[in-house]
């Protein structure tokens, strides 16, 4: 069913969650203050129609995405406000003010933010507009990765949280609840654990960058497109399980040591030099195409099994 969703911040996250909205058929109203509004909006519009043409979707099955001249006058009418502008947790308070006194009563407030918390976001607010801020933090870019980290505050009301999870899923994404706040969430700090890991292992002369991402692609890359760390070590550990895995693997991988490492730009200068020489001195949109279209590869292959899965189970 169309309902009015919100769109406040039109960078990178932003365009792109207003093209899932409307190719979910949405009526999206986009707010930011960029000069080039109107002409982001026209664009966004275009390739909304023209996914939606591409899958043999009819028209009364896609939104809309309209500018909206103020924060104000974009949430006024929102179930769903999905606020994406700058990581800066001096103004996202002050915005949320505003976006809490203008939308609904019944909408739910969520942030994209990457390191903010919903607790420091909502901590002025009235009890009312707290218990329905959280984050909604995706992985970029939203239109096409799935995960989205629904991270409720201790004031987030339990309503708040199902009525985010089911947006989300009627946009077809994986939304995850988290059970606390910690800082980072849970996929930024997994990627950050093995960012630090693979700056280190070149950084110490084990590897080269170009190699590394070798690595990464035909194996645990690979590997992780088709299930998740816990699962592969269950299966991993043959008829024990998850047990055996550590039983077995455990004491080996508690004595692998620690390498030096500083992530400090001015460290990194070895780092930076094998990465441009592999892949050139700035990324380029061709590759940025292609990272897309192998994704949505291997999403359609996920789609494809696990439509077999509820094939035989039923």
């Amino acid at each position: 069913m169309s309902s009015s969703v919100a769109v406040i911040g039109a960078g990178t996250i932003g365009r792109s969650f207003a093209f899932l909205f409307a190719r979910s058929g949405h009526s999206v109203r986009v707010f930011d203050p960029r000069d080039d509004l109107a002409e982001v909006v026209t664009a966004l519009q275009a390739e909304v129609s023209a996914d939606a043409a591409a899958q043999d979707m009819v028209a009364a099955e896609i939104g809309s995405i309209e500018i909206a001249e103020t924060v104000e006058a974009a949430v006024a009418e929102a179930v769903f406000v999905q606020e994406s502008g700058p990581e800066d947790p001096e103004s996202k308070p002050a915005l949320f003010a505003r976006i809490a006194a203008a939308a609904p009563a019944e909408a739910v407030l969520a942030t994209s933010s990457s390191t903010i918390p919903a607790s420091l976001i909502a901590e002025r607010l009235p009890a009312a507009a707290a218990a329905r801020v959280l984050v909604g933090h995706p992985f970029n870019p939203p239109h096409l990765m799935p995960l989205v980290e629904v991270v409720p505050s201790p004031t987030t009301s339990s309503e708040a949280v199902d009525r985010a999870l089911e947006f989300y899923r009627s946009c077809g994404r994986e939304p995850v609840v988290l059970r606390r706040e910690v800082r980072g969430f849970v996929g930024n700090r997994l990627q950050n654990a093995l960012m630090k890991e693979a700056i280190s292992l070149v950084q110490n002369g084990v590897v080269t960058a170009a190699d590394l991402d070798a690595v990464m692609k035909n194996s645990l890359g690979l590997r992780w497109s088709a299930i998740g760390q816990f699962e592969g070590m269950h299966l991993g550990g043959g008829e024990a399980g998850i047990r055996g895995f550590m039983d077995h693997i455990g004491p080996s991988f508690a004595a692998i040591e620690d390498l030096p490492v500083d992530v400090d730009p001015s460290a990194m200068g070895e780092v930076f030099a094998q990465v441009e020489q592999a892949y050139g001195p700035h990324p380029t949109p061709a590759a940025a195409a292609e990272r897309d279209r192998v994704q949505r590869a291997v999403l359609e292959a996920r789609r494809q099994s696990d439509a077999r899965s509820q094939g035989s189970a039923g």
